[in-house]
């Protein structure tokens, strides 16, 4: 297993360089930063958060490096995990997404810690709609797992329910991240409150046609 993690990690390389330049940037600007960093808006746009200088230049950094192993040995994990090769492109589409998200949001911290102004509610509003509209554009290929993907009782009993689930999902998914991306742009409240709600409707919906697609099958 640790021989194919060490492939894995070689063909790896974009991600490395996103991970190694984040540690690059905060090492560059930690002198800079102030003693209390922001690392929490509300729903307005406001800082209610803080932290130390050291959290504030590496917490995220440390987190996405953390989260790039868990990628990494996800898959080793799940007793399907012969299927993985099946839809790799697919979840290395993801893994890449989430990394430069995470990277962007470190970016955001660093410039609001060093007194640039930035629409932060927006950024990370387009940066959520970004991760929904990749996962579907990409989450008809997912095959049966038990990490990612839409996981209910039903489509983990059932692959042809897993698969009709995902497809139907997909553009589900897409759609929602175009409606949260245009929200984000026009910025206010209201773009929480759409966020809450296009979750809600892409998470719910595909739940429930697992179930009727479960009971059609199998005739229940």
């Amino acid at each position: 297993m640790m021989k194919k993690i060490l492939n894995s990690i070689k063909k790896d390389w974009f991600i490395i360089a996103v991970l190694v330049v984040t540690f690059i940037v905060s090492i560059y600007f930690y002198a800079s930063l102030p003693s209390q960093v922001p690392i929490h808006w509300n729903i307005k746009g406001q800082v209610d958060g803080y932290s130390g200088r050291f959290f504030g230049a590496f917490g995220i950094p440390l987190m996405n490096l953390f989260f790039y192993f868990f990628f990494i040995l996800l898959p080793y994990l799940d007793p399907k995990k012969a299927n993985y090769a099946k839809f790799s492109s697919a979840y290395k589409l993801i893994r890449n997404t989430f990394h430069i998200f995470f990277a962007g949001i470190q970016a955001i911290v660093l410039l609001v810690a060093l007194g640039h102004h930035v629409n932060v509610s927006m950024f990370i509003g387009l940066g959520t709609s970004l991760l929904f509209v990749v996962i579907g554009n990409v989450m008809g290929k997912f095959k049966h797992n038990y990490f990612v993907g839409i996981k209910t009782p039903w489509t983990l009993a059932n692959e042809e329910v897993w698969a009709k689930t995902h497809r139907m999902a997909a553009p589900l998914w897409v759609v929602g991240g175009i409606i949260s991306a245009i929200f984000a742009i026009l910025g206010g409240e209201s773009f929480f409150t759409a966020l809450i709600i296009i979750v809600s409707v892409i998470s719910i919906i595909p739940i429930i046609y697992s179930y009727i697609i479960f009971k059609k099958i199998n005739k229940i």
